[in-house]
C-alpha cells in the first residue's frame, strides 16, 4: 500500500458522510477564523482613536495678555485625535474613575506664567496633569502617556521658539546699538585723526610763533629805545617845516606877480604887432614887406616869449612847492602831536612783545604735551573703533526668516529622518506574520482531532513504516495547504493587508504548514493521546518565545533557548521578510530550519510507525483516549 493511497483512504473516510464533510470544512476554516478575525479586529486601531473619549481641563489664567493653556486646549479640541471633552477638574476625575473618559489632561493655573517666564530669565517648570485608570484599559493609559508627552514636547518647542526668538531679537537690538557706537567710534577716530594732524600743524605754528616772537621782542625793544626822543625831534621838525612853508608862500606870491607882469607884457606885444601891421598897411607898405617887418619883430620877441614860458612854469612849480611845503608843515605838526602817543605805543608794544614771546614759549611747550595726549587719544579711539567693528562682526544679526528658523532649531534641535527599509503600514499588518504562523499551528493541531496519525489497516497489512508515516502525514498536509490558501485569500482580499511578494509568501506559508503538520503528526503518532497535549504545550511555549509581538530579544534570558530551538520564530521571521520587503539571504536560514523540522518530524513518525507494528495491551486499550 503506497503512502498516497493511505492518505486518500484517510481523506475518503473523513468525507464519507455529510457531517464528516462539514467537519473537514470546519478544520480547513479554523486558521481563517482565528487569524483573519483577529487581524480584522486589530487592522488599524490607531485610525479609530477619535472614538476614544478623553477629557481636557483648563484652569490657566494666562499671563501678559496670553493664555497658552487655552491655546493648547483649543488645538487638542480641534485636532480630532481623540473624542475630546472640555470639562471641570471634578468632572474629569469622576469621568476617568467611572470609565466615562479613558484619560484626562489638565492644564493648571499659572501654566502660562511659568512658561512665559523663561523669556524673562524667571524660569519655572510648567506642569501638565495626566489622569489615567488602568482599571478601564491598560493600553488607554499607555496611549495617554504618549499623548501627554507629545503635548509637552509641542508646548516646549513652541515656547522655546518664542523665547529663542526674543533672545535673538535682543541680539539684533544689541547689534544695532553696537553698530551705532561703532559708527560714532569711526567718526571719533576720523575726527581725532584730523585733530592729530591739525595739532601737529598747530604745534609747528606755535613753535614758529615762539621763534618769531623771540625775534620780534628784541626788535620792539630796539625800536622803543630809538624812538624815545621822537616827540622832541618831531616838534623841531614841525617848527622848521612851518618856517619853510611861510618862506615858500612868500616866494610863491612874488613869483605869481612876476608871472602876471610877464603875461601882461606878452599881451601888450601882441597888441603892438597888430597895430603896427595895420599902420604899415595904411601907409601903403606892401603886404610882403608888412610880413617881413612882423617876422623881424617875431624874431626879436622870441627871447621874451621863451622867458615868459619859463616864468609861467616856474610860477606853477613855486605854487606847488608852497602848497607841498604847507602840507609838509601840517603833517609835521600832526606827527609832532602824535609822536608822544606813538612813542608810548611802541614802548607798550615792546613790553607786550616780551610778554607775548614768553606766552608763546609756554604755548609751544603746552602744545607739545597736547600733541602727545592727542596722539594717545587718537590711538585709543582707533583701537576702540577696531574693537567695536570686530565685536560687531561677532554679534548675530539675523533677518526675520533666519531668526525664526534659528529659534525653531534652538527649541527643537534634533529632527528624526525616518528611513525605513520596510514598513508594515498598520497595526494589523505588523502582527500578521505572528498570527498567520500561530493560526497555521492551530490549524495543524485541530486536524488531528479527526485525522488518524497512522492508518491501522496499513500497519496490519505490513506496509513499510515510512509509507505508513508518510501516508498519515499527507492527508493532513493536503488539508493544511487548503487552510493557508484560504487564510491568505481572506487576509489579503477581505482584511486588506498588503503583501509585498504574494507568491513567495504563499509558497513559504505552504512550507510552514507542511512543517507544522509534520511536527504535530509526529507528536500524535509517537505519543498517541499525549501527543495532542504536547502539541498544545508547544503552542504555549512558542507563543511566549517566538517574538511575534515584541522583539524576541526582550524576552527573559531563560526563554532564549526556546526561541532558538522551536520553529515558529523562524516562520514569523520568514513571513516578515516576504510580506514587507521580499526575500533576502536570511530567509534561506528560516527555510533550512523548517525543512530540518519537516524531515525530522517524518523520521519521528516513521519511528512511531515501526514501533506501532508490534501490538501491545496498552496500544489495544490505552489508559487515556482523546
Amino acid at each position: 500500500m503506497t503512502a498516497i493511497r493511505i492518505a486518500l483512504n484517510e481523506l475518503r473516510r473523513l468525507s464519507a458522510g455529510k457531517l464528516p464533510k462539514l467537519a473537514m470544512l470546519a478544520l480547513v476554516l479554523v486558521p481563517l477564523l482565528y487569524a483573519s478575525f483577529y487581524l480584522y479586529a486589530n487592522f488599524d486601531p490607531y485610525s479609530r482613536l477619535d472614538k476614544l473619549p478623553a477629557a481636557v481641563v483648563v484652569n490657566d489664567q494666562g499671563s501678559d495678555g496670553r493664555n497658552v493653556g487655552r491655546e493648547v486646549a483649543d488645538e487638542l479640541l480641534k485636532s480630532g485625535t481623540f473624542q475630546w471633552h472640555e470639562v471641570s477638574a471634578d468632572e474629569a476625575k469622576a469621568g476617568v474613575r467611572d470609565d466615562k473618559y479613558s484619560f484626562a489632561i489638565g492644564i493648571p493655573a499659572g501654566f502660562s506664567q511659568a512658561l512665559l517666564g523663561v523669556g524673562t530669565f524667571q524660569p519655572q517648570q510648567a506642569t501638565v496633569t495626566l489622569t489615567t485608570n488602568d482599571a478601564n484599559n491598560y493600553l488607554s493609559g499607555t496611549i495617554a502617556k504618549q499623548v501627554a508627552e507629545q503635548v509637552r514636547k509641542t508646548i516646549a518647542e513652541k515656547v522655546g521658539s518664542e523665547a529663542a526668538d526674543r533672545f535673538l531679537v535682543g541680539f539684533s537690538t544689541i547689534y544695532g546699538k553696537i553698530a551705532e557706537a561703532a559708527s560714532g567710534a569711526n567718526k571719533l577716530a576720523d575726527g581725532l585723526g584730523q585733530l592729530k594732524s591739525g595739532q601737529a600743524q598747530l604745534s609747528d605754528g606755535a613753535n614758529q610763533l615762539a621763534s618769531g616772537l623771540g625775534q620780534l621782542s628784541p626788535g620792539l625793544n630796539t625800536l622803543r629805545d630809538k624812538t624815545k626822543d621822537l616827540p622832541s625831534q618831531a616838534s623841531k621838525l614841525a617848527d622848521g617845516a612851518s618856517q619853510v612853508a611861510a618862506g615858500n608862500a612868500k616866494i610863491a606870491s612874488t613869483a605869481s606877480a612876476v608871472a602876471s607882469a610877464s603875461a601882461d607884457l606878452q599881451s601888450n606885444l601882441n597888441s603892438v604887432n597888430g597895430s603896427l601891421a595895420q599902420k604899415l598897411r595904411a601907409d601903403g607898405l606892401p603886404e610882403a614887406q608888412v610880413q617881413q617887418v612882423l617876422s623881424a619883430l617875431g624874431t626879436l620877441r622870441a627871447p621874451l616869449d621863451s622867458a615868459n614860458t619859463k616864468i609861467q612854469d616856474a610860477n606853477s612849480q613855486v605854487s606847488q612847492l608852497a602848497s607841498g611845503s604847507k602840507q609838509v608843515a601840517d603833517g609835521a605838526a600832526q606827527l609832532s602831536a602824535a609822536s608822544p602817543q606813538l612813542a608810548s605805543g611802541i614802548a607798550q608794544a615792546a613790553d607786550a612783545g616780551n610778554q607775548l614771546s614768553a606766552g608763546a614759549t609756554k604755548l609751544a611747550d603746552g602744545e607739545k604735551t597736547a600733541v602727545t595726549a592727542t596722539n594717545q587719544l587718537a590711538d585709543g579711539s582707533a583701537q576702540l573703533r577696531d574693537g567695536l567693528n570686530e565685536g560687531l562682526k561677532q554679534i548675530p544679526n539675523p533677518d526675520d526668516p533666519t531668526r525664526s528658523a534659528t529659534a525653531n532649531t534652538i527649541a527643537d534641535p534634533v529632527a528624526i529622518n525616518s528611513a525605513s527599509a520596510a514598513s508594515a503600514g498598520t497595526y494589523g499588518a505588523g502582527l500578521a506574520p505572528f498570527f498567520i504562523s500561530l493560526a497555521t499551528w492551530i490549524g495543524a493541531f485541530v486536524l488531528f482531532l479527526l485525522l488518524r496519525p497512522l492508518a491501522t489497516r496499513a500497519l496490519t497489512a505490513g506496509a513499510s513504516p515510512f509509507r505508513v508515516a508518510l501516508g498519515g502525514w499527507l492527508s493532513s498536509a493536503v488539508l493544511g495547504i487548503a487552510q493557508v490558501i484560504v487564510l491568505f485569500g481572506a487576509v489579503t482580499w477581505l482584511v486588506g493587508i498588503h503583501i509585498a511578494h504574494p507568491l513567495g509568501a504563499i509558497g513559504f506559508a505552504i512550507l510552514v504548514s507542511l512543517t507544522f503538520t509534520a511536527v504535530v503528526h509526529a507528536l500524535n503518532a509517537f505519543f498517541g493521546a499525549v501527543g495532542k497535549f504536547l502539541g498544545l504545550v508547544l503552542l504555549v511555549l512558542q507563543l511566549v518565545s517566538a517574538g511575534g509581538t515584541f522583539p524576541w530579544q526582550t524576552i527573559p534570558d531563560a526563554l532564549y533557548p526556546l526561541h532558538i530551538v522551536l520553529p515558529m520564530g523562524y516562520a514569523i521571521d520568514g513571513f516578515r521578510h516576504l510580506m514587507y520587503t521580499g526575500a533576502s539571504t536570511k530567509i534561506l536560514g528560516d527555510i533550512a530550519v523548517l525543512l530540518t523540522y519537516l524531515v525530522g518530524a517524518l523520521l519521528v513518525s516513521t519511528l512511531a510507525a515501526r514501533k506501532r507494528r508490534v501490538w501491545t495491551v496498552s496500544a489495544l486499550k490505552p489508559e487515556l483516549s482523546l
